[in-house]
């Protein structure tokens, strides 16, 4: 691949990053999560299915290691008896390009079953879809193209996905003062957990 290629391809992925429309949504996100699961007691769940399900994981993780509990669900197994780890005063993450994805609509549904007043946070492209007209909020990746020479393959929106996730947990963090010794706490281990072990001792 020559370097002209390559820059293209970055050139394409910063664009789509620097497009995420900005909207009050993030703030009515961060204020949902931070009361459902620092007020009320409550775990943030993140769900998707396959690329999305992925970066849903990713985000889950992220949460928990900032002090914002949080489980990635996957959808199908929900249907098997994992959505018994859904109690109320929980939180939704549900992450899909599409808008439309059978299982976490399925998913929205059974959720509903067991906690009524469930609150649904969704990160999708398509405003019109099922998905978005069901969420208490919604955010929006703007529709990038795919890099994937097909368009098809999940890259340019994953990415995207990827950086809505860090938006909603620097806000969290920053909500709830989350601080480094916060952080050397859930980091016993490696450069990471040695550094901000080193970083808490000046605080």
């Amino acid at each position: 691949m020559s370097h002209e290629a390559i820059a293209s391809i970055l050139q394409q992925e910063a664009e789509a990053v620097l497009n995420i429309p900005v909207t009050a949504g993030y703030e009515d996100a961060v204020t949902l999560i931070v009361k459902y699961v620092h007020d009320l007691g409550g775990k943030l769940i993140t769900s998707g299915m396959g690329k999305a399900g992925q970066i849903a994981m990713n985000i889950a993780t992220t949460f928990s290691s900032t002090g914002t509990p949080a489980f990635f669900l996957h959808p199908s197994e929900a249907q098997h008896g994992d959505l018994g780890i859904v109690r109320d005063n929980d939180i939704m993450l549900l992450i899909s390009n599409s808008g439309k994805t059978r299982e976490l609509l399925e998913l929205v549904d059974l959720t509903r079953g067991l906690v009524p007043d469930m609150k649904f946070i969704v990160i999708t492209s398509n405003p019109e879809s099922s998905l978005a007209k069901d969420a208490d909020v919604c955010l929006l990746t703007g529709a990038p193209s795919e890099v994937c020479p097909l368009g098809l393959t999940p890259t340019t929106s994953t990415t995207v996905m990827t950086v809505i996730g860090d938006i909603l947990v620097v806000g969290t963090m920053k909500r709830i003062n989350f601080n480094n010794k916060d952080y050397a706490k859930r980091h016993h281990g490696g450069y990471l957990g040695s550094k901000s072990r080193e970083q808490s001792k000046n605080e």
